[in-house]
Formats: C-alpha cells, structure tokens, sequence
C-alpha cells in the first residue's frame, strides 16, 4: 500500500465529514439515477476526501499535456504529506456549508461548486510552490484559470476556512495573503497597483467578508472582522472591525457584527 493509500485509509476511519459525504452521495444515488455515475465515480468509489478530492481535481484540470492519472499522483502525494492542506480542504467544505444558503449538503462542494474545487487546486499548487516545484505550480494555477475563471497565484497565502461565493472573475496576486475563516464573492481582486516588483499586494486580516466586485490593491492591510462593501476599490489600510465602501473606499461605519464573514451580510 502507497503512502497516499494508507494515508486516506486512516483519515476515512475517523472522519465524520467525509461518512456524511458519502451518505448524501448515496442518497444523490438513489433520489437522482442519472447522476448515479458521476457521485460513484467522484464519491463513492473512493476511500476517503483526499482520494474523491484528488480524483475530481485531476479530471477537472486535466489536458492533452497532462493528464489526470498524472495530475492525480501529484494531488495524492501532497494530500498524503501535508496535514495542513488535509484541514483546510474539510475546513473550506464547512465554511461552504455554513455560509452559502445555496449549499444544502456537505458534498454539494466536492460535486457541483467551483470556486471550493478551485480553491482546492490552489492549495496543491501552493504546496508545489513552497517545495521549488513552481512551474508545476504555474501549470496548475494556469489550468484552474482556464476551467474555474478563477486565478490565484500559488505564492499566494490563504488560510483555512474559506468561502469564495460563486468564484467567477476571482484574482489573488503573488504576495497577498488571506487570514483564516474569510468569505469572499465573485470578481474579486486582491492585487498590485502597477509594475512594482516584490511585496506588492494586500494581506487581509482573519475573518473579513469582502463583497462581489470589490478590489483591493496595493501592499496594504485590511483588518481582522472588517467588511467590504461590493464594488469599493480599497486603496488604503482598514482597521479592524469596520466596514468601508465607495471607489476610493472609505470608512463608513463598525463592521455590524463580531463576524461578518460567517454572517455574509452585505447591507451597507
């Protein structure tokens, strides 16, 4: 038995998101025979979420210049080495559920929502990045740019627990860094303001729910608890707890609550 295989073998005997997965797969299975190939191949017929995880990566990335058998070898090793990314994969599917009122199910992420399929590549090409494998890295931010419309570049650091909302248009630069438990919703960029080279783009803080169209730039800092209003162009650093909005963004008032990306309200 591989590394990866033992690996997933003891995550699955004690991992309770992973047997509601399985459960709700099973009854997608039953309530809805024509997807019943699609949740067997994904879902049921593997051991555990790192082993449906790799699978529904690989076919989602693959290409005539890599192929998913070789893609899945490559999730499956850093699935099988790095602990961190074992959580944060469980910890992104509990933001989803939590904070999307359009996810129902714990395997609704796994199956059917890209911006979590997305993020997930993201972690295995970051992981790349921090072990010098960067052009495997950029070839997997490329091929998740072309299937998800989402780029993140694999220097990018990002916490765990984290819901990109719809995930269309999503941009986060090179040096950007995202806290823990953040939310964020479709066309969102976390970039540089021109040509500058080195630390150039924004570290947000724990917690921040940033709103569709929103845009943060430069190598500022935003805040743990703040909140960013859909459409404001943040050029600035917020502080904590607050909520800004407006093109340039400014502060127009406390954030409404102690946690308003597991609130998701937008209302300014």
């Amino acid at each position: 038995m591989t590394t990866a295989s033992r690996t997933r073998a003891a995550v699955a005997k004690i991992d309770p998101i992973w047997e509601r997965i399985r459960a709700e797969a099973e009854e997608i299975a039953r309530n809805e025979p024509l997807l019943g190939s699609l949740v067997h191949a994904v879902v049921l017929h593997h051991d555990s979420l790192e082993g449906a995880l790799s699978y529904r990566i690989s076919q989602k990335l693959e290409s005539p210049e890599m192929p998913a058998l070789l893609l899945r070898e490559i999730a499956d090793e850093v699935l099988a080495r790095d602990e961190g990314v074992r959580e944060a994969v469980r910890a992104d599917i509990l933001a989803v559920y939590e904070r999307d009122p359009a996810c129902h199910r714990h395997v609704q992420p796994l199956l059917f929502f890209k911006g979590y399929l997305a993020l997930q590549a993201y972690r295995i090409a970051a992981h790349l990045w921090r072990a010098g494998r960067r052009d495997m890295a950029y070839h997997l931010q490329m091929r998740t740019s072309e299937q998800f419309g989402v780029d993140i570049h694999p220097g990018a650091r990002i916490g765990k627990g984290i819901m990109i909302d719809h995930a269309h248009s999503i941009v986060i630069g090179e040096t950007a860094v995202v806290g823990d438990d953040c939310s964020m919703l479709h066309s969102v960029t976390l970039g540089g303001t021109g040509k500058e080279d080195g630390d150039r783009h924004p570290k947000v803080g724990r917690g921040v729910l940033i709103g569709a169209g929103a845009k943060v730039l430069g190598n500022i800092r935003i805040g743990d608890c703040s909140r960013i209003a859909a459409g404001s162009v943040v050029l600035k650093d917020v502080p904590p707890c607050k909520t800004v909005a407006g093109v340039p963004a400014q502060v127009i008032g406390d954030a409404g609550c102690e946690q308003p990306a597991r609130s998701m309200n937008q209302q300014v």
